[in-house]
């Protein structure tokens, strides 16, 4: 006897019915593409960590923009690097500031491109800290929550006004997003939508990022503003009250050690949930495929489908290039 199930896997082999039955599928159209700008021309400059990732200098970001827009990747998602450093970040909202030259070089190459900005002070900071610093009731160095809101919707603004299609903020500070929401909505930007970085857990996986974005802490490390890994009712909690602020995309950072927390997101809430397939877990599979330990396609493929599975409508991904061209 044949029973149903048998018959279904053996059917399988073939790919048209295996893709005609597969209970998940992720497409380009799912994904957003990572990118990092710096101040310069003619700049693309390998990052050692992040195999196949690059620092971009605004004019060959444009160009970069316009390929992955062929390829059918919808958006991109800036990091800035600043050609200065100081305690307060102020180069992230500059006149000048490199992200804003970034947007609108890749208006001008890719204008139906979305173009998504993170907002935080890490990057732009001497500190390497994701806000404004003051000395806590022992002397030590924290974090001024309230201080970096009024840096981080400034940032959020100037990114508006350079053509920004959507700002996201990833600093983890409390009462953000309704802060973003009420600067952006009072100089015009009512549409402008907030993706935020609602369940971003205090992880080991950030390494290469910090060396793309050359912004490691200088003392201490980010526990006091981001979340602790055991912790999942936590970011649920965390996830009402950036949309209670107003964020129109709630986001989990990093995907794969938190896909529990991405499920569990996709069942409580109907907003679109973003999940972050970050540097680490980019980097892991890199070096394994560099040594011939396993198929890197495959294996991303593999990790994008979980991450689909367990409730992400969008993944911010350093594969999107590959994944496109792979399909």
């Amino acid at each position: 006897m044949e029973f149903p199930i048998t018959r279904l896997r053996r059917l399988r082999r073939d790919a048209v019915i295996r893709r005609m039955t597969a209970e998940t599928t992720v497409t380009t159209g799912h994904l957003i593409m990572p990118l990092f700008v710096r101040p310069g021309t003619g700049e693309k400059r390998p990052i050692p960590s992040m195999p196949g990732a690059f620092q971009w200098s605004p004019d060959t970001i444009a160009e970069e923009a316009k390929e992955l827009a062929g390829l059918g990747v919808p958006a991109v998602l800036l990091f800035g690097i600043p050609e200065h450093k100081d305690s307060t970040g102020s180069e992230a909202d500059s006149d000048g500031a490199v992200v804003c030259r970034a947007i609108e070089s890749i208006k001008r190459a890719a204008p139906d491109l979305w173009v998504i900005t993170d907002v935080c002070l890490c990057e732009y900071t001497d500190h390497g800290h994701c806000g404004v610093i003051k000395p806590d009731r022992r002397g030590r160095p924290d974090v001024d929550n309230d201080a970096t809101l009024e840096r981080l919707a400034s940032e959020s603004l100037a990114h508006a006004q350079a053509g920004a299609d959507m700002v996201a903020p990833s600093d983890m500070m409390d009462g953000r997003v309704g802060h973003i929401r009420t600067e952006l909505d009072g100089a015009g930007f009512c549409d402008t939508p907030i993706m935020a970085y609602s369940a971003k857990y205090a992880s080991a996986f950030y390494g290469p990022f910090r060396d793309a974005a050359e912004s490691p802490p200088q003392f201490g490390d980010r526990r006091t503003y981001q979340m602790d890994p055991p912790n999942a009712r936590e970011a649920i909690r965390e996830m009402e009250l950036d949309l209670a602020e107003g964020a129109d995309i709630l986001m989990v950072k990093p995907a794969l050690a938190y896909l529990d927390v991405l499920h569990r997101a996709s069942i409580e809430f109907d907003t679109p949930l973003a999940a972050y397939n970050v540097s680490g877990e980019y980097s892991m599979v890199k070096a394994a495929a560099a040594q011939g330990w396993i198929d890197e396609k495959q294996a991303a493929i593999e990790i994008l489908t979980a991450i689909r599975r367990a409730g992400a409508s969008l993944i911010l991904t350093y594969w999107a290039k590959d994944f496109a061209r792979w399909r």
